[in-house]
């Protein structure tokens, strides 16, 4: 009981403490700080939970919290864990789409007059536009042991 009572006075001085910040003047506070508001809000969740849990431990005579004991904390902790690992998911595609992004190449090309007659039937053939062909080709280039690049033979689709 004694910890939860310290947890709530912790939950309580960093609510304030929070508070303070916000009204304190804008400081530059770098690109990886959290938000204030978003810390105050926090604050003020964990300090209604801590004394929630208090409350409980209180009313039903609990020497020791329990979470097998206590539904509704397990309850918001299984939905707490679920949209933590869904933001992390989602953090990790937006880092992986970033990270596509800097690594795709776009390029404006010129082709010979003699290239795009060739050119030209194929993508007729296929019902593909000229870059798609050329975006197929691409994909399937490969670099020989000595340095050289190879496509083996495709049909475009």
């Amino acid at each position: 009981m004694a910890q939860v009572a310290d947890k709530v006075a912790e939950a309580d001085r960093r609510e304030r403490e929070t508070r303070q910040e916000l009204r304190s003047p804008a400081v530059d506070r770098g690109p990886y700080v959290v938000d204030p508001a978003d810390l105050a809000e926090q604050g003020v969740t964990w300090h209604a939970e801590w004394r929630r849990v208090a409350a409980l431990m209180d009313d039903q005579g609990w020497p020791a919290y329990s979470t097998e004991q206590d539904v509704q904390g397990s309850t918001w902790a299984r939905e707490r864990d679920a949209q933590r690992e869904a933001a992390l998911a989602r953090q990790a595609e937006w880092q992986m789409e970033q990270q596509d992004a800097r690594d795709e190449l776009r390029t404006q090309l010129w082709l010979s007059a003699d290239v795009s007659r060739r050119l030209r039937p194929i993508t007729a053939r296929t019902g593909l536009e000229p870059e798609q062909v050329l975006a197929q080709l691409a994909d399937r280039v490969r670099i020989d042991d000595d340095g050289a690049l190879a496509v083996d033979a495709f049909t475009p689709h």
